[in-house]
């Protein structure tokens, strides 16, 4: 009987699709006519982020100059799906990858408790949910070009009041952070003011804030050192407007192209020798810890049943580790060490 019960606690398998939908929203949470203020959130959540997907996608390869996005989309049999996007081996880029999804199920408790990171939000069975979201990892071959990460979501909890579960919840989460190998500070600060000015549009707290939770958010505890250089970072956002917090969100995944493409044009054919190519695959090695050990976006996906492809797709081609490595003091290998020891603010 527990076994069957653990089973039931996850998103359904996907199944590939030869077209992408119109929309992956059930029904009830139609296009048209009636809906309720939940439903327009849902179908308002997924064209931002099937609209961000397209620019996004567009801007990299424009950028590339000559790497595709191979393209698989996928549903569930319950409702939902999505749109996984990855190019490899480009001019530019190592691995890009772009997935959206909105997806419909039952998580365990443990994987609610990864959504809200809260164990006091521990409940007894099974919770409904609806979450959908654009995730992106972008990790290019010039070790003086950064990586980028951005992650914007919307989710649910789909049990009423006065059923078993969690009463229904919604919230907002999401960020967009720098994880370069070796510091540009012109390139850092011009990609913090763009974080700053589409937080400001919503409110001028916003982005020291969510700066600050981008820094410990993004921190490997057994190394004492941050993934990157930060960005904004924010999640269980619900104590403002719904609307507000659409807005902001919309704001945030539109921000991606100018904070990012500028600094790619500039970084992507200067010359490298072999070892700076070793220490950004050190600094892969880091993100790959961080990935698998403490991000709760990886660990919900893993508890849930998710799609494995899209759930790893953050992950590089190659990094690297050596034992016991430690830059030089002065050097540029050791300024990017210590500003990912010790967070600075940029701007």
């Amino acid at each position: 009987m527990r076994s069957s019960t653990v089973r039931c606690a996850v998103i359904e398998k996907e199944n590939p699709e030869t077209e992408r939908p119109d929309t992956f929203l059930r029904d009830s949470d139609g296009q048209n006519g009636s809906v309720s203020s939940s439903s327009s959130v849902r179908v308002r959540f997924e064209k931002m982020i099937r609209d961000a997907q397209d620019s996004v996608c567009e801007a990299i390869e424009r950028a590339d100059g000559g790497g595709k996005f191979k393209e698989d989309v996928w549903s569930r049999p319950g409702g939902g799906g999505g749109i996984s996007r990855v190019l490899q081996d480009g001019a530019v880029w190592e691995k890009a990858g772009v997935n959206v999804s909105v997806v419909y199920g039952l998580m365990p408790p443990e994987a609610y408790r990864a959504a809200k990171a809260a164990a006091s939000d521990q409940k007894p069975g099974p919770i409904p949910f609806f979450a959908a979201g654009i995730s992106s990892v972008l990790h290019p071959k010039n070790p003086f070009a950064p990586t980028l990460h951005f992650n914007y979501r919307y989710f649910e909890t789909d049990a009423p009041k006065d059923s078993p579960g969690a009463p229904r919840q919604w919230w907002f989460g999401g960020g967009t952070d720098l994880t370069p190998a070796y510091i540009f500070e012109e390139d850092v600060k011009h990609f913090h003011l763009v974080q700053k000015n589409a937080c400001d549009k919503s409110d001028p707290s916003f982005y020291p804030r969510f700066k600050k939770w981008c820094d410990d958010y993004f921190y490997i505890k057994h190394r004492g050192e941050r993934r990157g250089l930060g960005g904004i970072f924010f999640d269980d956002l619900n104590d403002y407007d719904q609307e507000m917090l659409l807005s902001f969100a919309t704001e945030c995944a539109n921000s991606v192209v100018p904070a990012y493409i500028p600094i790619i044009e500039k970084r992507k054919d200067m010359p490298f020798t072999e070892q700076h190519k070793a220490w950004q695959q050190l600094r892969r090695g880091r993100y790959v810890e961080f990935n698998l050990v403490y991000d709760r976006g990886t660990t919900f996906g893993l508890k849930t049943g998710g799609r494995i492809e899209s759930i790893l797709v953050s992950l590089p081609l190659t990094a690297r580790w050596e034992y016991d490595h430690k830059p030089e003091e002065g050097s540029e290998e050791w300024k990017l060490l210590d500003a990912c020891i010790n967070p600075k603010d940029w701007i």
